[in-house]
Order: C-alpha cells, then structure tokens, then sequence
C-alpha cells in the first residue's frame, strides 16, 4: 500500500503452483492477489477477492443452492482446478465448489492462472486454475489478530468475522497454527428492492451462514534449499438458501446444509540434488462431508412430502504428486511430473414420502492419474521457448445408484467407461529489459465430466449419460507487460479459446416424464482481451485499475436456445488510494460491469440482467506498528442489482475492523 511500511507476511513457498505472469515475467496473464490486497479491499471470501482480477468474473448459481461461482476467462468451477498449497480441492461427486465459503484472512496470497495452465500442475486445468497459498512465520514469534463486524445500512447488526494465528521460525524449523471465521446473521437487501412474495426486503431471509477454517503447518529446513512441510486445513461451516423472490411459492424449495466440512492432511517437500536439479513432492488425504435437507415449509420445520429428503454425502480421496526438474543441460530446464488421486465418494438418501425409508449406502470409486513433460530452451538471456505435453487418464472401477424404496427399492450398476486424454501447450517469451516482456502462447487442456454430470439423477429431475466425453479447449493468447513511466505499470493479454464437447444440461423427455441430461451439446468461443495500470503518482498517491472485454459464443444443435450464462462482456475495476497524513489512507473503489445473460428457474427462458455499478469506501488508520483499523462502506450507493435470474444482491453496508501484531 503507497505510503504503509507494514511488512507482508512471507509466502509459504512450498505451496506455490507455476502460476505464469507478470509477476515473473512468465508467460502468460497470470495475477497474484496478496493477503495486503484482500485486506486493503475487505475481501474476506475467495469469490469477492478474485472479482478484482483482471479476466475474473464472480457470480451465482441462483436456485435451490444458491452458491457463489466464479469464472476465469467464461470458464466456471468444472474447469478451474481450485488448490490448497498445490492440493487440489476436488469434491468426487460432483464438484459444485460454493467459494463464497473459501475464506482469506489466512491466506498469503492467491495465485490465478488464466488459459495457460502448466502440464506439470496436473489435469483439469482448462481454461485456468487458482491456488490458495497459506502463510509462514517469519520471526522467532509471531502472531496476529482480527475482529471486526459487518452492520446494515441502519447500523443493525449483520453479523462478524475473526483471524487469529500464531507461528515461530527457528534456523531449522518452524511452526504456526491459525484460525479464521465468518458468521453471518443475514445481509440486507438495497432499499430500491420491491417487495416480492417470496421477500419482503431488509434482511433477506434464509441467508444466514456459518463457515471456520483452521490450519496448522510443521516444517524441516535443514539447509538453505531444502524444506519439507506437514499441513492440516480443516473447513466446517453451514448454510440456509434464499428463495427465488418471484417463482410461484408453490414451486419454491426449502433447503439447508447444516453441515459442508473438508479437510486435508498434506505433506509438501523440496529437495535440491546437487546445484542444478530438485525433487518436489505432495502427498494428501481429503476428506468431505455434506449435509442437504429438503423441508415441506418456509420455516424448514416438517419433513413429510415427497420434496422433502436429507441428503448425505460421505467422501475421501487421497493421492500424492512427484516433480523433478534439471537444469544439467546447457541453456536448458527440464522438467517431469506425475499425478495420482483415488476418490470415493458416498452417499444415501433419507426419503419421508409415500412412506419413511433411508436407502442404503451407494459408492462411486475412480482413479484419476496424469504424466507431464515440460521443456525450456533458454536461446538467449532474453528469449525463452516453452514446450509441455502430457497424457491424463480416469479409470472408474465402480457406480452406484439406488431407486425405488423399502422391499421394491433396488441397487443400479452403471456401465462404467473410462477416459484419457493427451494434452500440450508451446510458448515463447522475450524480454526486453528488466522491466518490459512479451509472449506467446498455444496451450490445449481437457477436462473429464464429473460422477454428478455422467450418473446423477438430480432428485429425478436427471437421467445419465455413462459416455459423457471430455471437454477439450485450445487457448491462444499474445501479451505483455511494460513500464510506461517511473512507477507506472501496464499489462495487456489478447486471447481466444476455441472449447470442443462442451458439456451442458439439455431438457429431455423419458417415458413420457420431462428430465434433464448432461451432454456434450457443442462448440464455444470465447475471446477478448484484458489490461491492468497501476502507478504510484507520489510515495502517498496510488491509483490503479482493470478492465475486461469477453466475448462467448455458444454453437449447440440440440439446444439452440442455449446462452453462455454468468459473464458480462464489460467489466471495470477501478480504484485509488491517498494518504493524506502519516498513518491515514482513503481508498475509494468502483466495480463496473455490463448486463451478462441468465435463464429462468425452468430453464424456458434466456434474458439479460441489467448492468451494474458498485461503489464502495475505505478509510484505514494505522495507530502505531502493530496496530491498524478500518472502517468502510460497501456498495455506498445502495445499488439494487441482480447476477442471476431471483437472486439480488446485497444493498449498503457498513463494516470495521482491527487488525493487531505481536
């Protein structure tokens, strides 16, 4: 922050992916948000930080789950890899990551890789990927603390958030626990928003969420290039869902999660081999547990219909990953990797109508692996040419599914069918001088569809689709980055991904009932172009910014009506901030974006939500070294504004909070 001497907390390195961008004159327009960024901006969940990049979108499913999504480049959840220190976070049944629930305070920084994605990072990445590094202790003893409360335009309470860690580095180890919460009474809706029959205004109702993380880290440093790492980040929290504020109410669903936990246990290691190769490993056990209920009524007391079900989820995977690299050969880097992960996910359902019944337990197994080759040739000190490839593959060894009920209710088998895929990605970057670069860069990635889009029944409203192929995007993208003046720098990428099976759900009709299916409907193409200034004007003045154009076109045969739903085609960020005395800054900030296509609850009808314009004000006041507050507006104008089709967004809010050293 211009004019601030607080000093970052060091990035916990051996959690780092090759995110390749302008912070290493890498290839590629990728962005790393620091934990100083998310705090100067209140950032406090992963899909509000990451709207602030250039090329990244946060939005919403809508409906009965309502979750917080997020794009990278028009490319959603399915197919950007979401990691932890590298380890990926991956929910075996389906995927539907909510990272509105992802918290930041104990986060270094995140890491956004956007159309190149490395070989060597593992399969999935196809449009981008996005890693949350933790932080590592610095000093011999270190802690810190945060509190702070988020109030209504009224100033009536909200709800609060919390940060505590503490951590010691010694010559050959260190240590650190920490943990973060944010509880969530309601937020409040924008007082132009028009009463509904399903919401009446102020508080919105069934927005209340719970989530906590906690995560402790040991690790060995024998040597200035050695270090290997134990880790454990455990992720609880539990949700209520809004309703869509004009469906009929006979058509509403009255769902909660009462409990959406994931935890990891994860070894990370480095080990140099002599002065010009190394050895990195990951290994991991993951486990995810998930609560769903469906009520008969608003107040989510009876469980009697047939609507109404508990829905259980009980998953683990585990898995591990080797890179090695080598510089022996003379102007040259080589680099391999390999990937390995089994999932098994299970689930039952507890049913209340015609008659009590809990099914039994069904289970899922695959195994998903990736072998990866990755090649630089250093021509020049200058000019480097990049070549990766790799070969994923998926083998599913079994899935199940239950139907009917009681002495009628039988286990289904599906056919199983497994997949792999080839990948490669070739690039080159120039360096002009230390402070200028230009690149190139053709990379193409695949993604399998997941157990939820191949086998899931989706309470009925589904059939399955056991061939569902792999999804297949080629990213091209030229850019750079320059010094335009002292302390002024701009970025710019153009790109274009041409995506290949894309998989959509497709309305149907089975035995005469309407259903839905999973197929790979088409082709898309998404392009546009993106650019980032930042400049310090004076040691006190700093102002900066972004912009976004995406453009995504959708060509689908057997659903024509199909829109690229989630993405505006214009998106502006825009902010400064000023110290006007020693210790005082002022950073006003402004989010714009265009109109972006959403469908109705019955999938019947596409149409465009209206553009929006979000300003938001902070003040922070630095007392002494060790102790800084603020105190903010959001959305300062109380803008009422939609993201997706029932859903509006919240209105004014106030917030403070304190953030103390040791």
């Amino acid at each position: 922050m211009a004019g601030t001497a607080w000093a970052q907390q060091d990035v916990f390195t051996l959690g780092t992916i090759a995110v390749h961008g302008d912070k290493n004159n890498g290839i590629g327009a990728g962005s790393v948000l620091s934990n100083e960024e998310m705090w100067r901006f209140d950032k406090k969940t992963l899909d509000d930080a990451v709207n602030i990049i250039p090329g990244v979108t946060a939005s919403s499913t809508g409906g009965s789950r309502n979750e917080r999504l997020i794009y990278v480049r028009g490319f959603d959840r399915f197919q950007v890899p979401l990691s932890i220190d590298g380890i990926r976070i991956y929910l075996p049944a389906d995927n539907r990551l909510d990272f509105g629930r992802v918290l930041t305070p104990d986060l270094s920084e995140i890491q956004v890789s956007k159309g190149y994605v490395s070989v060597l990072d593992g399969p999935g990445g196809l449009g981008g990927a996005i890693n949350l590094v933790t932080r590592k202790p610095t000093k011999p003893f270190e802690a810190e603390l945060r509190t702070g409360l988020s109030l209504g335009p009224q100033g009536g309470y909200n709800g609060w958030n919390g940060y505590a860690m503490a951590g010691t580095r010694q010559e050959r180890f260190y240590a650190q626990v920490s943990g973060a919460v944010l509880d969530q009474d309601h937020w409040t809706l924008s007082d132009s928003f028009r009463w509904r029959a399903n919401e009446n205004g102020g508080a919105r109702a069934n927005s209340k969420t719970n989530d906590w993380r906690v995560n402790a880290k040991i690790g060995f440093t024998p040597n200035e290039t050695d270090e290997y790492s134990l880790s454990f980040t455990r992720q609880s929290g539990s949700k209520e869902a809004p309703l869509h504020v004009s469906d009929p109410v006979a058509q509403q669903r009255y769902w909660r999660w009462p409990y959406w936990d994931i935890q990891n246990i994860y070894w990370l290691s480095n080990t140099r081999i002599g002065d010009a190769s190394y050895v990195k490993t990951r290994l991991f056990y993951n486990t995810f547990k998930n609560g769903l209920y469906s009520y008969d009524d608003p107040a989510m007391s009876r469980q009697t219909l047939a609507r109404s079900f508990r829905s259980i989820y009980d998953d683990w995977a585990w898995g591990g990953s080797v890179e090695a690299g080598t510089d022996l050969i003379p102007m040259n880097t080589l680099k391999v990797a390999f990937h390995y992960r089994r999932d098994n996910h299970r689930e039952y359902q507890r049913l209340y109508a015609p008659t009590p019944f809990r099914e039994p337990w069904q289970t899922t197994t695959e195994d998903t692996g990736s072998v990866a080759i990755e090649n630089t040739f250093h021509a020049t000190d200058k000019f480097d040419l990049v070549a990766g490839f790799s070969y994923d593959w998926r083998h599913l060894s079994k899935a199940q599914d239950f139907t009917g009920s009681g002495a009628t209710g039988q286990f289904i088998n599906y056919r199983r069918r497994n997949n792999d895929a080839f990948n490669w990605q070739t690039a080159a970057i120039y360096r002009f001088s230390n402070t200028a670069r230009l690149y190139a860069s053709v990379s193409s990635r695949t993604r399998f569809p997941t157990i939820f889009e191949r086998f899931s029944t989706r309470f009925g409203g589904a059939t399955s689709n056991p061939n569902l192929k792999a999804e297949r995007a080629i990213n091209y993208e030229v850019g750079g980055g320059v010094d335009i003046a002292p302390r002024t720098r701009l970025t710019g990428a153009l790109f274009y991904s041409d995506v290949k099976d894309m998989i959509q759900s497709v309305p149907m009709v089975v035995n005469g009932t309407a259903v839905t299916q999973s197929r790979n409907v088409g082709d898309g193409k998404y392009y546009g172009f993106e650019m980032a200034l930042m400049s310090d004007i004076t040691s006190n003045w700093r102002v900066g910014g972004n912009y976004t154009l995406l453009k995504r076109e959708i060509t689908a045969p057997a659903d024509p009506l199909l829109k690229p739903i989630g993405t505006p085609t214009h998106q502006l960020f825009l902010y400064t901030t000023w110290q006007p005395i020693e210790g005082l800054s002022l950073t006003p900030s402004i989010q714009v974006a265009s109109s972006r296509w959403t469908v109705n609850t019955a999938g019947t009808r596409y149409y465009k939500t209206g553009a929006y314009a979000v300003v938001n004000l902070q003040a922070e006041y630095a007392i002494n070294a060790n102790v800084r507050t603020i105190i903010g507006i959001r959305n300062f104008f109380d803008q009422n504004y939609t993201l997706v089709d029932g859903f509006p967004e919240p209105g004014r809010s106030i917030y403070g909070s304190v953030r103390v050293t040791f």
